[in-house]
Parts: C-alpha cells; structure tokens; sequence
C-alpha cells in the first residue's frame, strides 16, 4: 500500500529548499474561486523528513470516518465491509469483480452510493460518491480516489499531509493523521515480513 519514495532530493538542504519554494496552484481556477497553494507555512507539525502516505479524517453519511487513504493513484473509491456494517448502512448492489487491488483478485460485495464530506463549519464541501464495497481486511475504513479528489477540486500533497479544497472564495483544509500514517506503515511492513517469513524485505 506504500511503495517508493522521493523523486527530487533527499538530504535535509534540498528538502528545506524545496519546501521555501514549494507552491502549487491550481489550474483553471473558477471565476472567483481561491488559488490553492501549499507553503513552508503548511508543514507546521510535520516532522520531516517522512515518506507517509496521506491518512485522514471525512465524514460518511453523517458518520465521522478515520483511517480514509487518499490513493491518487486509484480510479475508485473503495469501503470495506467491516467500516460499512459499524455505519448500518444497508441497499448496496450487486456488481462484478475488480481485479488487481493490494496484488490479489478481490470479488467486492457491491457498491454504494454516500454524501462524503471535507472541511468543517463553513469551510467543509460534500459531494455524493459510489464506493465499491469491499470485504477483505484492511488498515483503512475507505481509500478515496483520483476522481473524487477531482470533483471536490481538492489538491493533497502528502509531502505537507495536508487537503486543500475551495469554497467559493476561501480554501478549506483537512490534514493528514500522520501518528496513525506512520502505525500503517510499521504495520504494512509487519504483515510483509510476516508473508514473507522473514526471508527478506520487500
């Protein structure tokens, strides 16, 4: 589930550099809306160096859902049915196999459609979502995807563990669980040497 690390330097200079610099924009911004950009400011409390995957905090269904990874590298959203069965949500339908999620052929339950919601107060935007049900165990609640990001037109850099989204004018944020980012990662390579029987690293 976490694979790969830094691509543009890794000692502490180019880091502290890149993060003075750093600022990402939005393109196509709409009449009016915010510019979305993350600075050395956004990496308040975030103990670099770090290579955590994004981990945070949504509101399902009117439920307050932890554990949520934001996957940019996935085209759907996926629930597991251990989340889902604690929500009591029920009318998910039947739908066919997906193929190749965590290296296995996993056959889901069905899908559902859900109000997912970031931000909070006035800052917070909801747009209805089709997760995929999934049974199969996990670290995670849901791992929300590329599409979904999209449609809230948020940015996530997993570098500041941070979500930033407009509204309107202004920009709402959700930062990463970074203490339960790093638990996931230490547990990942738990199961893997486990798997592997202690044979070797991965």
């Amino acid at each position: 589930m976490i694979s790969g690390g830094s691509t543009d330097g890794d000692s502490n200079r180019e880091r502290k550099a890149r993060s003075r610099k750093e600022c990402m924009e939005v393109k196509g911004v709409r009449r009016g809306e915010a510019i979305i950009s993350f600075g050395s400011e956004d990496l308040k409390g975030v103990n670099l160096p770090h290579n955590d995957a994004l981990v945070i905090q949504a509101w399902v269904a009117n439920y307050d859902i932890q554990r949520v990874f934001v996957d940019s590298g996935s085209s759907v959203n996926v629930i597991f049915k251990d989340a889902l069965v604690q929500m009591n949500l029920q009318g998910y339908q039947l739908e066919t196999a997906l193929f190749g999620f965590a290296g296995y052929v996993v056959y889901p339950e069905g899908e559902i459609v859900l109000p997912l919601t970031l931000g909070s107060r006035e800052l917070k935007k909801t747009v209805m979502k089709t997760f995929i049900v999934v049974d199969a165990p996990s670290l995670y609640n849901i791992i929300l995807c590329r599409p979904a990001m999209n449609e809230l037109r948020a940015l996530a850099s997993t570098y500041h563990q941070k979500i930033k989204f407009p509204v309107g004018s202004r920009v709402g944020e959700v930062r990463g669980d970074k203490p339960f980012s790093r638990k996931c990662y230490v547990e990942v390579v738990w199961v893997d040497k486990k798997r592997l029987g202690g044979r070797g690293r991965r």
